[in-house]
C-alpha cells in the first residue's frame, strides 16, 4: 500500500542535507589516512598501531552496528537516530586532536565509527522513501557525490596541513590550549557537525513507501530480512559480489600515497594534492551522469538499467586498476586512476539504486545495514591486506606497485564468470516486484 510521498522541494532538501552530513562523515573518516607521519611522530605510535587506528578500531564498529541500527531504523525515526550518531562521531573526531597516546586516540576512533554507523542503515532508505521508484537515480546520484566530495575535500585538507606543518608551529586554541597543526586539523573537521545534527533532528521524515506485508503485524524483525535474501540469495549474492570486489579495489588504493612515493618519487603532500583535485573534478559528474542515465533508461522501459551500468562499470574499473600502478611515471598512473574514480563512483550509485529498487519497504533499512555491513567489512579487511601481504611476501615492499596491480586479478578475475547470471536473475526479479 502506498502512502503520500513528500513535496518535490521538501524531497530534494532532504536529499541535500544527506549528502552534506554523509560528506562530514567521509571526511571524519578519512583524514588520519593523510596525518599519518605527524601523528605516529608526535603519538610515537608503531606501524602496526596506526594500521589498527586506521582499519579495526574505526571498521569493527561501524560494520556491526549497522545491523542492529537497521533494525532500529525500520522502527524509529531515522534522521533521530542520524542526528545522535552526527553528534557522536563530531565530537570524537575532535576528540583525536586532543589524544595523547595510542589508547586515547583507538577511544576516540572506536567513537567514531559508532556515530558513523548511524547513517547508512537510514539515510538511502529516506531517499527511497522521498522518491518513486522510477526517480530514485538522480537523488541516490546527489548522495552518492558525498564520496568524493569527502575524499577529495579530506586529501586537500590532508596536503595543506601536511605542508603547514612543515612551516607552522603549534597552534593555541580557547579551552583546549597549544595543539599541534595535526591536531588543529582533526578539531576543526570535527565540531562543525554539531551544526548539522540540529538540522537532522529538526527534518521531517519522510513515510515508509513499498510496504508488502511480509509479516502479520508488519514489524519485521532481522530473521524476516534474512529469510526475505534468501528466498533470491543467487541474485543478491551476485550483486553483492560485484560491490564487494569494488569495495577490495577502492580500499585497497589506501596505499597509493606510499606506493606514489616508492614508485615515482611523490611526497605525500603532492599525492594528496593530485588526489583531491581529481577527486572533486571526476567523482560528482560521475555519479550525476550514472544516476540521470539511470533514469533515462527507466523513462524507455529499460527495467534493469542499474545492474546493466553496474556491469559496465566493473568491466572498465578492473583493467584500470591493474594497469595504473604498472605506468611509466605517476601522470600517466593518475590519468587511468581518474578513469577508475569514475567508474567506482558509478558503480557506488548504481549499487545503491538497484539495492533500493529490489528490496521491500519493511526491510529496507535493515537490507541496507546488511549490504553495507558486507561490502564495507570486505573492502577494509581485504583489500589494504592484500597489498601488504604481497608486497612483504610475494613482490617486495619496493615492488609494491605490482601488489596493487595484482589485487584486481585475484578478485576481478572468478567475479567475471558471475555476471551475466547476475544480470538474468535480476531483471527477473524487477518483473516479479512490477
Amino acid at each position: 500500500m502506498s502512502t503520500p510521498l513528500p513535496s518535490r522541494n521538501y524531497a530534494w532538501y532532504t536529499v541535500l542535507l544527506l549528502t552534506v552530513v554523509y560528506i562530514f562523515s567521509y571526511i571524519d573518516r578519512t583524514i588520519l589516512g593523510l596525518l599519518v607521519e605527524p601523528i605516529r611522530k608526535d603519538l610515537d605510535l608503531t606501524d602496526t598501531q596506526i594500521s589498527l587506528l586506521l582499519g579495526p578500531a574505526f571498521a569493527l564498529f561501524y560494520t556491526t552496528l549497522s545491523v542492529p541500527l537497521g533494525w532500529l531504523a525500520d522502527r524509529w525515526k531515522r534522521n533521530w537516530i542520524v542526528a545522535i550518531g552526527v553528534v557522536v562521531w563530531s565530537v570524537a573526531t575532535a576528540a583525536c586532536g586532543l589524544a595523547r597516546n595510542f589508547a586515547q586516540m583507538a577511544a576516540a576512533r572506536v567513537m567514531v565509527g559508532v556515530g558513523e554507523a548511524t547513517l547508512s542503515p537510514c539515510a538511502l532508505p529516506m531517499i527511497a522513501d522521498s522518491f518513486p521508484p522510477d526517480k530514485r537515480g538522480k537523488p541516490i546520484a546527489v548522495y552518492s557525490t558525498a564520496l568524493s566530495l569527502g575524499g577529495g575535500i579530506a586529501a586537500l585538507a590532508g596536503a595543506s596541513v601536511i605542508v603547514w606543518s612543515k612551516s607552522a608551529g603549534s597552534v593555541t586554541l580557547p579551552l583546549l590550549g597549544q595543539l599541534a597543526p595535526w591536531q588543529f586539523a582533526f578539531v576543526a573537521v570535527g565540531l562543525p557537525g554539531i551544526m548539522l545534527a540540529v538540522l537532522m533532528f529538526l527534518l521531517h521524515e519522510p513515510a515508509r513507501q513499498g510496504q508488502v506485508g511480509l509479516t502479520a503485524d508488519d514489524d519485521a524483525g532481522l530473521g524476516d530480512a534474512l529469510r526475505y535474501l534468501r528466498r533470491d540469495w543467487k541474485m543478491f549474492g551476485g550483486f553483492v559480489a560485484m560491490v564487494c570486489v569494488m569495495t577490495i579495489i577502492a580500499y585497497s588504493q589506501g596505499w597509493f600515497a606510499a606506493m606514489f612515493e616508492r614508485t615515482w618519487g611523490w611526497p605525500a603532500e603532492k599525492y594528496a594534492l593530485y588526489q583531491g583535485i581529481m577527486m572533486l573534478a571526476v567523482g560528482p559528474a560521475s555519479v550525476f551522469a550514472t544516476g540521470w542515465y539511470i533514469d533515462r533508461l527507466h523513462g524507455q522501459g529499460v527495467i534493469d538499467a542499474p545492474i546493466r551500468l553496474m556491469i559496465a562499470a566493473t568491466l572498465i574499473m578492473l583493467p584500470t586498476h591493474a594497469l595504473a600502478p604498472l605506468m611509466p611515471n605517476g601522470n600517466l598512473a593518475f590519468a587511468l586512476l581518474a578513469l577508475n574514480l569514475a567508474m567506482i563512483a558509478s558503480l557506488t550509485t548504481s549499487g545503491a539504486t538497484a539495492l533500493m529498487n529490489i528490496t521491500a519497504g519493511e526491510v529496507r533499512s535493515q537490507v541496507t545495514a546488511l549490504y553495507y555491513v558486507i561490502i564495507s567489512v570486505t573492502g577494509l579487511m581485504l583489500g589494504p591486506t592484500t597489498v601488504g601481504v604481497l608486497s612483504d611476501s610475494v613482490v617486495g615492499t619496493d615492488n609494491i606497485r605490482y601488489a596493487v596491480s595484482l589485487v584486481a586479478v585475484i578478485y576481478g578475475l572468478p567475479l567475471l564468470f558471475t555476471l551475466r547470471g547476475t544480470l538474468r536473475r535480476y531483471r527477473e526479479r524487477v518483473v516479479r516486484l512490477a
